[in-house]
């Protein structure tokens, strides 16, 4: 990430090192978005929990530490105790699966299990007692009763907390994501740095793939299986060649727009069955991105909806992040699940360099803190 030289200063202090350093569990941890943004700027995850057998391969292969193939449901505090270093500053991660809250998700209630995960953190939480702890989520978590009684149980437990809500772009995340972002410490009050510490500025679909080789819909790149599109029909491959990047189906000639769009009810969905724009970031990413009829998923030159890769480096993974074994097949709903679930690489970055100089400026306090005598404050 590139951060401006006399912000890295303030940040990491004069040595990279903090005197005592935080070690993360990532709970939810998925492919690894929010692994490898932390251990980019130095924090050391030694643990990703989660209950996807597909994110496996792609969380061990790419990042240094361990998986566990486990409901955080079944899990106790006791089986990750002992991942953390003694007397280390104990980070805990915790992105449940965000579907239930989503604006995509009209169908969701409170009976739907996922909704209730964010306790099952909580209850980790209480039972591990890190020092540190962050929090992923989309923006519509904020106000429901299960994220206020969460912010409750973590004031009980003496963290002091922080959240809000970040559109992605401003920290050079390649894509519109409005997500909420929530730290807590146990040693002083937090903030998440703000974007005017780095030197990103916002990125464009330009920016992010235009150097990746074309290819047409429903082709595979031989030099990268994960650089693949979906394929088209006939009549989406004519409504692809009559949208304009920027622009909506209401572009159409009248025999190309779907009955459905025709009614009332239809009209307010202007965005699907678009082009992306060249000069913008891109749309949001959900688990969906692969299929040109999703969203605003059409790629803003060639005839076809991006690829799975290229939805991936909308999401910040490293343009070589690999999500499946060598010579294996390309499952496209399976990896576009991973990849549009994920937390952006960059924006692990943003959260582990807040901690970062959370942890530089707070030093004598955190040396109170663990030789057991009172935090004043």
């Amino acid at each position: 990430m590139a951060v401006k030289e006399s912000s890295l200063n303030t940040i990491m202090g004069s040595s990279m090192t903090p005197k005592r350093k935080i070690y993360a569990i990532d709970l939810f941890s998925g492919a690894g978005g929010l692994t490898h943004g932390l251990e980019r700027v130095g924090v050391e995850v030694r643990l990703g929990i989660d209950i996807d057998p597909a994110c496996e391969f792609p969380y061990t292969q790419n990042n240094k530490a361990e998986f566990l193939l486990k409901s955080v449901e079944d899990l106790k505090g006791s089986e990750i105790a002992s991942y953390y270093r003694k007397n280390s500053i104990k980070l805990l991660a915790g992105c449940a699966p965000c579907q239930t809250f989503s604006t995509y998700n009209q169908k969701a209630t409170q009976d739907d299990k996922r909704w209730w995960l964010l306790k099952e953190f909580s209850r980790i939480v209480r039972e591990v007692n890190p020092e540190l702890i962050t929090m992923e989520n989309v923006s519509n978590l904020e106000g429901q009763n299960v994220f206020e009684e969460f912010l409750d149980e973590l004031k009980s437990l003496n963290y002091h907390v922080s959240f809000g809500i970040v559109n992605c772009a401003v920290y050079g995340v390649p894509q519109h994501r409005n997500r909420l972002v929530l730290l807590a410490s146990k040693f002083a009050p937090i903030n998440l740095l703000p974007p005017e510490v780095f030197s990103n500025g916002v990125k464009t679909v330009r920016d992010a793939i235009y150097e990746l080789p074309p290819i047409k819909a429903g082709e595979i790149y031989k030099d990268d299986p994960l650089h693949q599109s979906s394929e088209l029909n006939e009549l989406n491959l004519r409504r692809i060649k009559s949208s304009r990047p920027g622009g909506t189906w209401r572009d159409w000639d009248e025999d190309l727009i779907a009955d459905c769009h025709k009614k009332d009810s239809g009209k307010t969905y202007p965005s699907v069955y678009g082009r992306m724009s060249w000069e913008s970031p891109a749309p949001t990413m959900t688990t969906q991105f692969f299929g040109f009829g999703n969203g605003r998923f059409g790629h803003p030159e060639q005839d076809r909806a991006i690829s799975l890769r290229e939805g991936a480096i909308f999401q910040s993974f490293p343009s070589d992040y690999e999500f499946v074994p060598k010579g294996e097949p390309v499952i496209r709903k399976s990896i576009g699940r991973l990849i549009g679930n994920a937390v952006p690489v960059k924006l692990g970055e943003v959260i582990g360099l807040s901690f970062h100089k959370h942890v530089r400026d707070n030093i004598r306090t955190i040396q109170h803190y663990f030789r057991g005598e009172k935090i004043n404050g």
